[in-house]
C-alpha cells in the first residue's frame, strides 16, 4: 500500500529542485498531484514524467504572488480530482542577498516577502476550506533553518520571510487542529538545487556551504522530498505545529 493512495495534493514551486522531486515522490506514493510554478515547459515535462511512470498529475502555470493563482490551483484540484488533502507551499525566493538593511530597497523587501511568505498565506486561504470539505488534511510550508536556528549577515528579507512561515504554521496548527488539519513547516538545509547554486556558485563557496553541515555535504532534492512525504502522510499523524529540521545538522554544527 502506497503512503498517499487516493490523496490529492498541490505542490508549488514544482518546476525544479525540492518541488519537482516532491511532486514525483507524492505521485509515486499514490497521490493525484497538481503542480504549480511560473515556467510552463518545466511543468509540462514534470507531468509527462509522472504520467509515464504511471502516476497522475496536472499542471497550472502562474505566479504564487497572485491570489487568483492560489484559488485556481485549488479549483483545479477540485474539478480534476475531487478535492484537496495535501498542500506543499514550496515556492520561494532567495531575494536580495548580500545587501545590508540600510541599503535595501523597500521594493526588494516587499518582493521577497510576497514570494516566500504572502504566497503561503494565499495558498492556505484557499487550501484550508477545501481540506475542511474532505474532513482534514496536511498543510506544509517550506521554511528554512535561516532565520530560525542560524543567522547570516545580509540575508534579512529571506530570513524574515522564512521565520514568518514558522509563525504562520504555529497559528494555523492551533486554529485548525480540532478540525483535523495538520500544519507543519519543513526546514531544509543546503540542497543541491538550481536556486541553491545561484548562491553556492564557485568551488570555494560550495565547499564553505558543505562545511557548515554536520554531514559535510548538501542534500539532494529527493532527500528533502522524503521529509515532505513524512509530513504529508499518516506517518506524521500526531505531528502538527512543528518546524521540522531536515538540515544535515547545520543547526547544531560547530566544526
Amino acid at each position: 500500500m502506497t503512503l498517499l493512495s487516493g490523496k490529492i495534493a498541490i505542490v508549488t514551486g514544482a518546476s525544479a529542485g525540492i518541488g519537482y522531486a516532491t511532486a514525483k515522490l507524492f505521485a509515486r506514493e499514490g497521490a493525484h498531484v497538481v503542480v504549480g510554478a511560473r515556467r510552463q515547459p518545466e511543468l509540462t515535462a514534470l507531468v509527462a514524467e509522472i504520467t509515464e511512470a504511471g502516476g497522475s498529475a496536472v499542471a497550472l502555470a502562474g505566479d504564487v504572488k497572485d491570489e487568483a493563482f492560489a484559488k485556481a490551483l485549488v479549483d483545479l484540484a477540485t474539478s480534476k480530482f475531487g478535492g484537496l488533502d495535501i498542500a506543499l507551499n514550496n515556492a520561494g525566493t532567495l531575494g536580495e542577498l548580500g545587501v545590508s538593511v540600510p541599503d535595501l530597497a523597500l521594493s526588494k523587501w516587499d518582493t521577497t516577502l510576497a514570494t516566500s511568505l504572502t504566497s503561503a498565506f494565499l495558498g492556505a486561504k484557499y487550501q484550508i476550506p477545501a481540506m475542511l470539505k474532505r474532513g482534514g488534511g496536511s498543510l506544509i510550508f517550506t521554511s528554512s533553518f535561516v532565520g530560525y536556528t542560524v543567522g547570516f549577515p545580509q540575508t534579512a528579507p529571506y530570513a524574515a520571510s522564512k521565520a514568518g512561515l514558522i509563525g504562520l504554521t504555529q497559528a494555523l496548527a492551533a486554529e485548525y487542529g480540532p478540525q483535523k488539519i495538520r500544519v507543519n513547516a519543513l526546514l531544509p538545509g543546503g540542497t543541491d538545487t538550481p536556486m541553491g547554486r545561484t548562491f553556492a556558485n564557485t568551488p570555494e563557496t560550495l565547499a564553505f556551504v558543505k562545511g557548515l553541515h554536520a554531514l559535510k555535504r548538501l542534500a539532494q532534492p529527493e532527500e528533502i522530498a522524503k521529509s515532505a512525504l513524512y509530513l504529508a502522510s499518516d506517518l506524521s499523524s500526531f505531528t502538527t505545529g512543528a518546524a521540522l529540521l531536515a538540515d544535515g545538522g547545520v543547526s547544531i554544527n560547530r566544526t
